[in-house]
Order: structure tokens, then C-alpha cells, then sequence
């Protein structure tokens, strides 16, 4: 019996810890697509992953936009400051629903720290949150 509860115990302990492998390896594909996105200057890739709805905050310029619409106000941002670069500095969680990342965006014209932030809702991540402050 005894043998029984401490098998049990292990094949316990190893399905919990490859649950976690597998929302952390998500999470960094999730991380790489939108490094890829904001490097590139996708306003198109970047808006397949926002969720119906979502908060954009430009220098200043905020407010609550259709993803249809935030994808457009992004093209133009992507134009107005042409990527060279972005790094993801900083990345973290918010109890079990909210993900966030803090990157680093460079444009000729400017360089700029981006707040992303991110639901988890049915294993998917959707971010529904953007500031982008000018350094």
C-alpha cells in the first residue's frame, strides 16, 4: 500500500511538473511572436494575437480600440517610427490570468518602452493592453 501511495505521489509530481514546462514553453513562443511582430513592424501579426478589444496608450494618447482599429493605429505608429529594434527586458505574471512584458523599442526617430499586457483565456494568451512611452 505503502509503495502504491509513493508511486502514485511521483507520477503526480511529474504530470504537475510538465503541465508547467508546457505553459512556460508557450509562453515564450508567445514572447518570440511578439518580438518577431514589433521588430518587424507587423502591425497585421501583431493584432492576430489581441484580444476583441484593446487598450492603446501612445504617448499620451490613449483610449479603447476595436482590434481591427488598433491594428491600424499601430501601421501608422510603425510608420511614423520605423523599427530597428526590440528587446523584451522584463516579463513577469499577475496571479494566474495576467501576463506582462516590458520591451524596449528602438526607431530611428525615436525609442520608446512598450508595456504589453496579456489574458490567459482558454490556454491561449490575447494581449488587450499597449503604452508606449517615449524615452
Amino acid at each position: 500500500m505503502k509503495k502504491l501511495i509513493t508511486h502514485t505521489f511521483y507520477i503526480f509530481v511529474i504530470a504537475m511538473l510538465a503541465s508547467t514546462q508546457l505553459s512556460w514553453s508557450q509562453g515564450s513562443d508567445y514572447e518570440k511572436s511578439i518580438s518577431i511582430s514589433l521588430k518587424a513592424g507587423s502591425s497585421r501579426d501583431l493584432s492576430a494575437m489581441f484580444e476583441s478589444n484593446v487598450e492603446l496608450n501612445i504617448n499620451g494618447n490613449e483610449g479603447d480600440y476595436s482590434k481591427n482599429q488598433a491594428e491600424l493605429i499601430l501601421k501608422d505608429f510603425f510608420k511614423k517610427f520605423p523599427p530597428e529594434d526590440f528587446n523584451i527586458v522584463h516579463k513577469g505574471k499577475s496571479g494566474s490570468q495576467i501576463q506582462y512584458y516590458i520591451g524596449s523599442y528602438q526607431s530611428s526617430h525615436g525609442n520608446f518602452r512598450i508595456l504589453i499586457k496579456c489574458k490567459i483565456k482558454d490556454d491561449d494568451i490575447l494581449i488587450y493592453s499597449m503604452d508606449f512611452n517615449k524615452e
